[in-house]
């Protein structure tokens, strides 16, 4: 099946602050992530990841800084779902309920065609465990449920939260696959992740995040172009490789 050429759009987050009381839990984060490319969003966990992620979407309001795909803030965007797909969790469905009948109820509350349904099963491997019960899935299946949902609306850009998280390896290789042909079609992909090994063979750029702050950012092939393994390179700019 050929799918059709994506027109993702730039993401520009600028300073984004998020404080809880004398917590900061994300400080003054600034990165892009252009079309075409997949950007790894890296840190240990309790990062800021999610987070940052959290407030790029307007589920969580930022002390200060903006996040924009092609300079409009996602509240703004006239299709939300349309421009920008996102799993942050799991997909919520009720146990009792199947894949079909979960991603039916969320086409019909997204205003988006009914034949999308069918669609994003086949997308994501899930035809053949359409109409199971979500109590049945595995912890792999539900990720997958989570990214069919994420494009009914068909997006032009990802925001993913750990989302190899459950899968097994020819999940991962799956996913990786999906995702190269998403960014080649002019997509554009924020993987967020703190498991290096699962994300080194998909990103283009990466944007490396430690205790709140942005540690590095830049092509991938940079980051480790002194010879250092990606893990190496990692631990040297967080503060994971302090403590060890």
């Amino acid at each position: 099946m050929t799918h059709p050429p994506l027109r993702g759009p730039a993401i520009e987050v600028t300073a984004l602050t998020k404080r809880y009381g004398e917590l900061t839990a994300v400080d003054g984060v600034s990165f892009r992530a252009e079309p075409g490319r997949v950007t790894g969003f890296l840190g240990p966990n309790g990062a800021g990841k999610s987070t940052t992620l959290r407030m790029m979407l307007g589920l969580v309001r930022p002390d200060a800084g903006t996040a924009r795909f092609d300079g409009v803030t996602y509240r703004a965007l006239a299709r939300p779902s349309g421009t920008v797909g996102a799993v942050l969790d799991l997909a919520a469905a009720h146990p009792a309920t199947s894949a079909r009948d979960h991603l039916r109820t969320y086409a019909a509350l997204g205003g988006h065609r009914a034949q999308r349904v069918t669609e994003v099963l086949a997308l994501t491997g899930l035809h053949e465990a359409a109409d199971r019960r979500v109590s049945g899935f595995s912890t792999g299946m539900r990720q997958r449920l989570a990214l069919a949902t994420a494009q009914l609306g068909e997006p032009h850009a990802l925001l993913l939260d750990e989302p190899s998280n459950g899968l097994d390896p020819a999940g991962i290789a799956w996913l990786r696959a999906f995702l190269r042909d998403f960014a080649s079609r002019g997509g554009t992909v924020v993987l967020s992740s703190h498991v290096l090994s699962e994300v080194q063979h998909s990103i283009d750029d990466l944007v490396v995040i430690d205790r709140g702050q942005v540690a590095w950012t830049g092509a991938a092939a940079e980051f480790t172009a002194d010879g250092r393994t990606l893990e190496e390179a990692f631990l040297a700019h967080t503060h994971e490789g302090i403590v060890r």
